[in-house]
């Protein structure tokens, strides 16, 4: 084992190799950094830089027009409070009971366990477009459309959005964790609910972060469900840039075919920034606290 072990760290030292590997690591990340790189120049340049052919990615004179026309357009106070309240809550009930519902189906035996855990994962295969009709006719019934609740109440039973992902993502993480801890809280006088949130779900730490970034960002994004049960009673940034050519023509007519109020690249590049820009500061924080839960939670099964 330790003659391949260094051969191993051998062949990565190879020359030849290295190239092969930062070759492909450059490829790869230039193919995600190249339209966040070309989204933030484009939204700084004015209507001169971007008609003028020899300005390709740093703007002669940066310009923060674009910003304040779609700032206006995308109603980004009010919207940006909407997104996160809608966002930020389920996210956070569904990390809490997707954890709860993983861990009852990794630590206790009941009947038909396994047709159980097969439901779950069928409610992920199955395309949310199918049950678009059923889910708002029973919203409709309890008379929770156009309420926050509505988004509230499905990840507070576990059927958020993709929590089946998640839900399987804590069931192989807690199967993981030795269960001499839980006998060891049971000796103690532990119950099973005091060992879940005592024991098992602070050390769950890389699963919780991992379940909130991916919820955060689903449930920020979401427009078509959203839509659909909300309707125009609660307009989250996604929806408000979904709206957003047809919104700046009727708050920026043009007059007598001028382009001054013309819409352009740069200011559907800035109205694009401003809605992925929270998302990009969350994930950039948790990223971190991930990386390094990760490291400290050194724990290996039996």
């Amino acid at each position: 084992m330790k003659k391949i072990h260094f051969s191993y760290y051998k062949h990565l030292k190879d020359p030849a190799t290295k190239f092969i590997i930062y070759f492909i690591l450059i490829g790869v990340g230039y193919a995600y950094l190249y339209p966040l790189l070309y989204m933030i120049t484009t939204s700084f340049m004015s209507v001169e830089d971007l008609v003028n052919p020899t300005v390709n990615w740093i703007p002669t004179k940066l310009t923060l027009e674009n910003f304040s026309k779609a700032w206006k357009v995308l109603d980004a106070t009010k919207s940006l409070l909407n997104s996160v309240y809608m966002s930020s809550i389920p996210a956070l009930f569904q990390t809490l009971v997707t954890a709860l519902i993983a861990y009852g189906l990794s630590r206790f035996e009941f009947p038909l366990k396994r047709f159980w855990i097969f439901l779950m994962l069928a409610t992920f295969l199955i395309p949310s477009q199918v049950t678009l009709v059923t889910k708002y006719m029973l919203f409709s019934r309890l008379n929770l459309t156009g309420k926050p609740f509505v988004s509230f109440l499905p990840a507070l039973t576990g059927q958020g959005i993709r929590s089946a992902i998640f839900i399987l993502l804590y069931y192989n993480f807690f199967n993981m964790l030795p269960k001499t801890f839980d006998e060891a809280a049971e000796l103690d006088g532990a119950n099973s609910f005091q060992i879940f949130y005592k024991i098992v779900f602070p050390l769950s730490i890389p699963a919780i972060v991992t379940t909130f970034i991916f919820s955060l960002v689903w449930y920020w994004n979401e427009t078509l469900l959203t839509g659909l049960l909300l309707g125009n009673n609660i307009k989250t940034i996604p929806i408000a840039l979904r709206d957003f050519v047809a919104r700046y023509a009727v708050m920026f007519p043009t007059a007598d075919g001028s382009a001054a109020n013309r819409i352009n690249e740069g200011i559907r590049m800035s109205a694009t920034l401003i809605t992925i820009l929270p998302l990009l500061i969350t994930y950039l924080i948790l990223q971190r606290q991930f990386v390094e839960s990760l490291e400290r939670t050194g724990i290996t099964g039996e």
